[in-house]
C-alpha cells in the first residue's frame, strides 16, 4: 500500500493479472499474411504458448485475400516464428502442437460472403477446438478496412456469440482515424455493431514494461509521488527518436507523418500515463478514466500558439556512421515535393492544479542519430546552491525512464568528489530491467494480446481518449497546412531542425541528448 495524499488506497500488487492464462478462445486475424502478423502477432502468441498462457485448444484463424491451404499457412507462420522469435529458442515439438490450432480462410473484407464463410468456419472450430464461442477479431489491415470489417462482422451476427456466456471482442490497430472528424466517424461505424466494452484499440507503447512501470514507480513509492507536481518539476521531455528512415513505407508514411504516426497516439498516451492523477483502485475503468481526464486537461493551442509551440521537420540528405543517407524526398514511393513531417515537436501544458505552468516537450523523428525512447523529468534546482554553482546550474536533478532500446530508470543527483574540499559533481544511479530481475521481459504484443483475451482493457485506449488526443493535435495540423516549412530543414543523422531548439530556448530550456 502506498500513501497517496488522499483517503483511498491504491493496490498495485495484482498477482492474478500477471499469473493468469487466457481462456479458451479463437483469434481471427484479418490481414494474416501481412508483416505485423508475421513479425509480431504469431511470435507473441507462440511465446504465450511456451509460457503456458494459452490453453491447448486455443485456435488462430488467419484471413486474407491470398489463397492458401491450412497447411501452407502453417508452414509460412512457422518460418515467420523461427525468424522473428526473440530471446527464446524455437521449440519444434511445441510448434507441432501449436500449429494444429492454426487455420486459414481466404476472402475479401468487402465481400459479404466472406463473413458467412467465416461464421461457418468458427462454428467448426468451436466444435473441434472447444473454444466456447469466444472470439477475438484482430484487424491487422490498412485503416480503410476497419469500418467495412466491423460492418461485415455485425451483419453476419458475429459481434454476438452463439450463447450468452461467450464473448466477442474487436481489436483495432492504429491509426484510429486521420483527424478528429474521421475518428468520430469510425467510432460511430464500429459502435453500430460492437459495444464500447467490446472494442480494444491497441497502442503497443502501453504494453512496454517501462510504460506500465510508471504506475508502480509513481504510486508504489512514497519518496517520488510527493515530488510529482509543479512545485518540484521544472519541465518534462518525452522523446521517441528513430535512426532509420521510412524503410520502404514511403507511400504510407507520406500520408501520415510524425505528428499523426507517433505523437497523436503513442506519445500522448505516454504523457497521460506520466501525468495522470492516481486512480482510486487499480482497475481498467479507473486507470483509463484518469488517463482520459489528463488528455482532456491538455491546453488546446490557439493558431498563434501553434506557430510558436510546434515545429515540423523533414530530413534531407546527410551522413551517419560514415554512410551517405538519402533525404525523405529521395526515398522510394515518396513524392519529390512531399511536405510530410518526418519530425514533430510540441510544447504542451496541462491545465490542472498538479501541472499548471509546467511545459511538456514532446518530440519524435526519423533519421535522428540514435534509436531511443525515453521520458526525462527535470526537477527544479535547489533554492540556494552552497557548493559548486556551475555544476548545479548545468546538471539539474534528472529522472529518466527509458522505454527503448534498453528498458530501465536512471536518477541523476549530486555527490561530493573524493578528497579535500567540498566539490560536487553529478552522478547517475541506474536500474536496468534485464540485469535486475534476470528474467525475459515480455514483448508489448504478448502483454496486450493476453490482456485482450482476458478482458483486461487497462492498457487499451477508449473512444474518448482517442478523440481527446485528436483535439490536441488538430490546431497544429491546421497551422502546418497553412505554413511554408522550407523542407527539408534538417540533415539525416542530426537531432532535427534548429527551430526545435529555439522553441525550448524561448523558455530557457534545451533538449536533453539521450
Amino acid at each position: 500500500m502506498a500513501g497517496l495524499g488522499f483517503t483511498g488506497q491504491l493496490t498495485l500488487d495484482d498477482p492474478v493479472r500477471f499469473d493468469r492464462a487466457a481462456p479458451p478462445a479463437a483469434i481471427v486475424i484479418f490481414g494474416a499474411t501481412g508483416d505485423l502478423t508475421r513479425r509480431k502477432l504469431l511470435p507473441a502468441l507462440f511465446r504465450l504458448a511456451q509460457e503456458r498462457r494459452l490453453p491447448a485448444t486455443f485456435a488462430v484463424l488467419g484471413v486474407s485475400r491470398t489463397p492458401l491451404s491450412d497447411d501452407l499457412f502453417r508452414q509460412k507462420m512457422r518460418e515467420s516464428v523461427e525468424t522473428f522469435l526473440e530471446n527464446s529458442p524455437f521449440d519444434a515439438d511445441l510448434w507441432a502442437s501449436f500449429a494444429q490450432g492454426l487455420f486459414y480462410l481466404d476472402g475479401d473484407i468487402g465481400d459479404p460472403g466472406l463473413y458467412q464463410r467465416l461464421s461457418d468456419k468458427l462454428a467448426w472450430i468451436e466444435t473441434h477446438r472447444r473454444t466456447g464461442g469466444n472470439v477475438l477479431f484482430y484487424l491487422s489491415t490498412q485503416p480503410s478496412h476497419y469500418g467495412p470489417a466491423a460492418a461485415g462482422l455485425g451483419a453476419a451476427g458475429l459481434a454476438r456469440g452463439p450463447r450468452p456466456e461467450s464473448w466477442q471482442r474487436l481489436l483495432i490497430e492504429k491509426p484510429f482515424g486521420h483527424d478528429l472528424a474521421s475518428a468520430q466517424s469510425l467510432n460511430a461505424t464500429v459502435q453500430r455493431h460492437f459495444q464500447e466494452d467490446q472494442i480494444y484499440r491497441i497502442d503497443h507503447y502501453l504494453g512496454k514494461e517501462t510504460v506500465q512501470n510508471i504506475l508502480a514507480f509513481r504510486f508504489g513509492n512514497g519518496i517520488f509521488e510527493p515530488l510529482w507536481n509543479r512545485r518540484y518539476v521544472n519541465h518534462i521531455q518525452i522523446t521517441a527518436a528513430e535512426s532509420i528512415g521510412v524503410e520502404g513505407r514511403g507511400g504510407y508514411y507520406q500520408e501520415a507523418g510524425a505528428l499523426r504516426d507517433m505523437i497523436q497516439n503513442h506519445l500522448l498516451q505516454v504523457m497521460a500515463t506520466i501525468a495522470m492523477e492516481p486512480p482510486a483502485v487499480y482497475e481498467p475503468a479507473a486507470v483509463r478514466d484518469e488517463r482520459a481526464k489528463l488528455l482532456r486537461s491538455i491546453r488546446i493551442m490557439t493558431s498563434a500558439e501553434a506557430k510558436l509551440d510546434s515545429v515540423a521537420g523533414q530530413y534531407g540528405p546527410g551522413r551517419a556512421g560514415g554512410a551517405q543517407l538519402a533525404g525523405f524526398r529521395q526515398e522510394p514511393g515518396v513524392d519529390p515535393q512531399a511536405m510530410t513531417d518526418t519530425y514533430a515537436a510540441l510544447t504542451l501544458f496541462v491545465e490542472n492544479w498538479r501541472w499548471a505552468g509546467v511545459p511538456f516537450y514532446v518530440r519524435s523523428g526519423k533519421r535522428l542519430p540514435k534509436r531511443v525512447t525515453d521520458i526525462a523529468i527535470q526537477f527544479n534546482r535547489a533554492p540556494l546552491s552552497l557548493y559548486d554553482g556551475e555544476a548545479a546550474q548545468n546538471y539539474p536533478n534528472l529522472l529518466v525512464l527509458r522505454i527503448q532500446p534498453e528498458e530501465g530508470i536512471s536518477l541523476r543527483f549530486f555527490s561530493k568528489l573524493p578528497g579535500a574540499g567540498m566539490r560536487i559533481r553529478p552522478v547517475t544511479m541506474d536500474f536496468n530491467y534485464g540485469t535486475s530481475f534476470g528474467v525475459r521481459t515480455p514483448s508489448a504484443y504478448e502483454t496486450l494480446l493476453l490482456d485482450a483475451l482476458s478482458g483486461d482493457a487497462t492498457l487499451y485506449t477508449r473512444q474518448d481518449m482517442v478523440e481527446a488526443s485528436w483535439r490536441v493535435v488538430e490546431p497544429v495540423l491546421r497551422c502546418w497546412q497553412e505554413t511554408h516549412h522550407g523542407f527539408p530543414n534538417y540533415a539525416a543523422g542530426s537531432w532535427g531542425p534548429a527551430a526545435s531548439d529555439e522553441m525550448l530556448a524561448r523558455r530557457g530550456h534545451i533538449w536533453r541528448l539521450p
